[in-house]
């Protein structure tokens, strides 16, 4: 049995059913012919995949070794995978390298996930060599859009990630908090729940 959190395995298999509805919510928002960059996020695993079988002639950028073998087999995705320093348990590249190759492209979407979120900062995480990845991929994107089950508003994190105007929309399921809604809603933050 896996248990520890930062695998990217015990994630996905968290709230699984949960995270495919937000996943293919998210979707739509993505046509035949599209490139998104896509994080490591377990929920961003899902969209990948959901774009790979679903979608025609997608791209997708990534630092996930994880999101380029999950789809694999789909004959209609082009995946370019980011390269950089690799962590084993998240498997997902991260480091200077990455600023490399993301220097080359420009997307409509960058979708991520997150660790936790906290009122006063915004999104946080809990590892920040991923999260200064991030950073780098949302430099190359005109939109950042979060993908997370509710129950990460219940939850903290490490590093702040992004700050509230730094995202433009929240896909997230129907038991977020009232307080975090609210906040979000101030921020002019657009939130679509399933």
């Amino acid at each position: 049995m896996i248990n520890n959190t930062d695998d990217i395995n015990f994630r996905l298999a968290k709230n699984y059913d949960l995270k495919r509805k937000i996943a293919v919510k998210a979707a739509e928002n993505i046509l035949d012919g599209d490139t998104v960059m896509i994080e490591s996020g377990s929920t961003c695993a899902l969209l990948a995949e959901e774009l790979a079988f679903n979608r025609k002639n997608i791209t997708i950028i990534t630092n996930s070794v994880f999101i380029a073998n999950y789809i694999r087999k789909s004959d209609s995705v082009k995946v370019i995978l980011l390269g950089g320093e690799y962590q084993n348990n998240s498997q997902v590249n991260v480091g200077p390298l990455i600023k490399k190759v993301v220097d080359e492209f420009y997307v409509d979407k960058l979708f991520i996930g997150i660790d936790g979120f906290d009122p006063v900062r915004g999104f946080r995480s809990n590892d920040l060599a991923r999260s200064e990845a991030i950073h780098v991929m949302a430099a190359a994107a005109k939109e950042v859009v979060i993908l997370t089950d509710a129950s990460k508003f219940n939850q903290n994190g490490t590093v702040t990630c992004f700050s509230f105007p730094e995202i433009s929309q929240v896909f997230t399921d129907k038991s977020i908090n009232a307080e975090s809604q609210k906040i979000l809603d101030l921020k002019k933050i657009k939130v679509t729940t399933i």
